[in-house]
């Protein structure tokens, strides 16, 4: 499982760059939306190549069939 992190960097004009690893797919920007609400107009976003990956969802079924033979 990886680590999701979140990294801000403030520049000395108030530019905020935010950085957002490794959550996968378009959730990303879930987790941001009330945070940029709060820090402002979103001048420009860059999507990373996590943004584009689709979330793993692993669906394990197992079939187990025994047959029995009568002689």
């Amino acid at each position: 499982m990886t680590m999701e992190t979140l990294e801000f960097i403030i520049y000395p004009d108030g530019r905020v760059k935010e950085t957002v690893t490794g959550i996968v797919g378009a959730s990303c920007q879930e987790v941001t939306a009330a945070i940029e609400a709060q820090l402002g107009r979103v001048i420009s976003q860059e999507k990373t190549s996590q943004y584009y990956d689709q979330p793993v969802n692993q669906a394990t079924k197992a079939t187990n069939q025994a047959t029995f033979s009568d002689w």
